[in-house]
């Protein structure tokens, strides 16, 4: 297959509110789309890095300048033998820079499922269609306003609740959460706010029911997380510190949690994504697929991850209209019965709206 050009699209979309965590409040999402164009199809992919530099080194400009400059004229003109991300069939010069890496190769897995004809999960083995999925919740301006969001996000159909927490603002608020909905399915994330000094904080989650708590630590700290998942009841869940496979294998050998979320745009794309997937499938650790704010292409891809079959856990996949008034794809995601469910066309199976994509661009560019 050979690529023969690519497309990459800078795209602002505003929230339908503001998303606030302990690491910072995202009201104006800058969506970067790679669009690569081959044997008369077009494979989509997006970079999930952030605006600024508070969950990952990359940015959407560095992403920017490493896709434009380093990855796609790497790619644009070559012949790719085999299955994108398997024995090097795509690899480029750019060291690091996971989430640019990851926006170019899943642009290349969907559209050489295009190219074959099938779904963008059955290519990259998944087996289970309907994919479980829960919501993410940002903090809120005070516990009245968080329970009014928990609730209308269990009307809604989702299976599991994510609720953010940083100090001051964790076993009080969620201890009303948990009263007023005393069965519901409840996790929180921190986003790395506390420090190993807060564990007898952190152990009066046990009391809670909570089916896990996120990144509650520095990302990388396995030993401090393996010191406090010994303390805990609760499951932790490792997010941030999980980069590679070779991260999870030393998570786990450590003790450093019992649960991973694996995303794809975080650790280089499905090759790395897989990887992580076999090892975790093979020792019994349960699974989740996050989110990071994606527009309609990149949770094609997160949906297509979660039909793994290591993926027991509902993921951060929300429907479209849960951030955006309007998404970059057609048909729109929308939950039926707690799940989301890949569309029957190939590749990523919704279409992007190129009309809609290019008149939001407030950057574009072509790799020929």
């Amino acid at each position: 297959m050979q690529i023969e050009r690519a497309e990459v699209f800078l795209v602002p979309l505003r929230l339908r509110e503001p998303f606030e965590s302990s690491a910072a409040t995202v009201q104006d999402r800058i969506i970067v789309l790679v669009a690569l164009h081959g044997d008369g199809k077009t494979g989509w992919g997006e970079c999930v890095a952030g605006e600024t530099p508070h969950y990952s080194p990359e940015t959407t400009e560095t992403a920017w300048h490493v896709l434009t400059r380093l990855l796609l004229p790497a790619v644009v003109g070559r012949e790719h033998a085999g299955r994108p991300g398997v024995g090097g069939t795509v690899w480029t010069p750019a060291r690091g820079h996971p989430m640019a890496n990851a926006a170019v190769e899943m642009a290349v897995w969907d559209l050489q499922a295009k190219r074959d004809d099938v779904l963008l999960c059955t290519a990259i083995g998944g087996t289970r269609r309907a994919v479980p999925v829960g919501v993410s919740i940002g903090l809120q301006r005070n516990d009245k306003a968080l329970l009014e969001q928990v609730g209308s996000s269990l009307e809604e159909g989702y299976l599991r609740v994510k609720i953010k927490i940083r100090p001051g603002r964790d076993v009080g608020m969620l201890r009303s959460v948990r009263d007023r909905f005393p069965t519901a399915s409840l996790m929180v994330d921190a986003n790395s706010g506390y420090t190993i000094a807060d564990l007898e904080r952190l152990r009066e989650l046990d009391d809670l029911g909570l089916m896990m708590i996120e990144e509650p630590l520095a990302p990388g700290d396995f030993q401090g997380y393996a010191e406090l998942q010994a303390a805990l009841r609760t499951p932790v869940c490792l997010d941030e510190s999980i980069c590679s496979v070779v991260d999870a294998q030393r998570a786990l050998e450590l003790g450093s949690c019992r649960v991973i979320n694996v995303k794809p745009g975080r650790v280089g794309g499905f090759g790395e994504a897989r990887s992580i997937h076999e090892l975790c499938l093979g020792l019994g650790i349960p699974m989740w697929c996050g989110g990071m704010l994606e527009s309609g292409v990149g949770r094609a891809h997160n949906v297509a991850l979660s039909t793994l079959p290591g993926f027991t856990l509902p993921g951060d996949i929300s429907a479209s209209r849960r951030y955006w008034e309007r998404d970059l794809v057609y048909p729109e995601w929308e939950v039926t019965d707690g799940a989301l469910t890949p569309l029957e066309s190939p590749g990523i199976g919704v279409e992007p709206d190129r009309a809609r994509i290019e008149d939001l661009s407030v950057r574009r560019t072509e790799i020929a």
